[in-house]
């Protein structure tokens, strides 16, 4: 069905499943996978007929079968026609073209993103270049609220990441003290439990409660447990913020999770019934990643990239505070090198931005991978620069619970200088009455813990 000649070579692409495929930049997934192109050629071609696509046959021909796929019934049980309406005239390569124009602002990319599939997204990302990953994505502006507000053109916001091997409360203090010093934790203070069980989730829950309602901090906590762990802690009482959960892009890739779509819908009214929010009620945080389908045999065929984008319609479902992909989390057997790794993250909020989604990125690599600091700074400078929502706040960029390589309270405070940009409004008012920044949103140089925090640092 899919067919063209380059340099007197026929190419034959049997579905738009294995077009996609075939389309996709390199990476090492997919090649484990076996569903890459063989050669750059091949991909070129791919790519050439992707572009001729009507946007319209993603409608008419699912990637995984409507009746075996949950997230498929999903995504065209939920698609809106009357937003589809503006391009459903477009192909993919016209997509990629009006994307670009001038004419198409922030207002119009926001009416539209309930008339985009995940399948669309991910195709016309597919024939762009790093550039036009950014200028796309520049122009797409999704606001969220909890106790404070997200995603305001000209802010980043920040995950305040105070992990611990042990889930030792005073090391956790030590590292939040830390990260809030610096100007950090305005999108979450969010820590990944050593211990995935309702007595240690029900500790760390208090304890971040106790702090942020101690020092009046405008933010949001979070224990990133599995849900049916914090659906345990709410019912015990604990002081739940937002509800956590790494999902996937595939009906049986979430299985392997552990969750489904109705058991999202139970968590998310149990933390609406708490009624926590004092801005907004967006409650849940999602984490994804390219390369979790394949990791758990999931991926039904597809290439890593379109799974990941799949999953975005499962976030959107639910209307969270945050997404976040933990680009190279998962191992250089996904995304090889820095290269890869920077490209997928691109890709990923360009993709989660279009849909209307609140895209984070945890700017990181895993120790064996080919990759190093600089391909970090590299795309955490990319990142902003498409106006990414926020990024992860990591004692010295070095997890010592996840063992693996993130970005520091430094590198928040770097980019937000160089670029310009702010935390969230009542986070940086916040930071500025207890004179962590200055006026000007410059961290304060004062030699002096602030006072506020100096019967906490006795306790450490």
């Amino acid at each position: 069905m899919y067919k063209t000649q380059i340099a007197n070579l026929s190419y034959d692409f049997k579905t738009l499943a294995n077009l996609m495929a075939k389309a996709t930049p390199p990476r090492s997934g997919d090649y484990l996978a076996g569903v890459a192109a063989i050669d750059h050629l091949e991909r070129v071609a791919a790519q050439w007929v992707l572009a001729d696509v009507p946007l319209k046959q993603f409608l008419n021909e699912a990637l995984v079968p409507y009746e075996t796929d949950e997230i498929t019934r999903l995504i065209m049980d939920e698609h809106d026609s009357a937003a589809f309406a503006a391009i459903s005239h477009l192909t993919v390569g016209d997509f990629r073209n009006w994307l670009l124009s001038p004419q198409t602002t922030s207002d119009v990319l926001n009416a539209l993103a309930t008339g985009l599939t995940p399948e669309m997204v991910a195709a016309v990302s597919k024939i762009m270049r790093i550039q036009d990953l950014i200028l796309v994505a520049k122009k797409c502006r999704v606001v969220t609220r909890f106790r404070n507000t997200i995603g305001l053109e000209n802010r980043l916001s920040t995950r305040l990441q105070p992990n611990h091997p042990t889930d030792n409360p005073a090391g956790v203090a030590a590292s939040l003290l830390d990260g809030l010093l610096y100007g950090c934790g305005d999108a979450v203070i969010g820590i990944n439990p050593a211990s995935d069980n309702v007595e240690a989730t029900s500790r760390l829950l208090n304890m971040l409660n106790d702090v942020i309602a101690r020092y009046q901090i405008p933010t949001q906590s979070c224990v990133l447990a599995h849900v049916t762990t914090t659906l345990k802690a709410i019912e015990h009482g604990a002081p739940v913020d937002l509800v956590f959960q790494s999902i996937a892009g595939t009906q049986k890739a979430n299985a392997g999770f552990g969750i489904n779509l109705n058991l999202l819908e139970e968590a998310r009214s149990a933390a609406l019934s708490l009624n926590r929010g004092t801005v907004g009620n967006n409650c849940m945080y999602f984490e994804t990643g390219q390369g979790s389908a394949l990791s758990a045999n999931a991926n039904e065929g597809l290439d890593q990239q379109t799974c990941e984008v799949r999953a975005y319609a499962v976030a959107r479902k639910f209307k969270p505070l945050l997404v976040n992909t933990v680009v190279g989390f998962i191992g250089p057997e996904y995304l090889y090198d820095g290269k890869q790794i920077i490209r997928a993250g691109l890709e990923d909020h360009f993709c989660g931005k279009l849909l209307g989604l609140p895209m984070g990125c945890d700017v990181c690599y895993t120790n064996h991978a080919e990759a190093d600091q600089d391909d970090m700074d590299m795309l955490l400078t990319q990142f902003a620069v498409a106006g990414g929502t926020f990024v992860m706040g990591v004692p010295g960029a070095d997890d010592v619970m996840l063992n693996y390589q993130s970005t520091s309270f430094h590198d928040a405070l770097y980019v937000r200088q160089v670029l310009g940009l702010r935390p969230a409004p009542e986070f940086e008012q916040w930071l500025q009455q207890q004179q962590i920044f200055t006026q000007h949103n410059q961290l304060s140089l004062q030699a002096e813990i602030p006072a506020l925090f100096k019967p906490a640092l006795n306790q450490l």
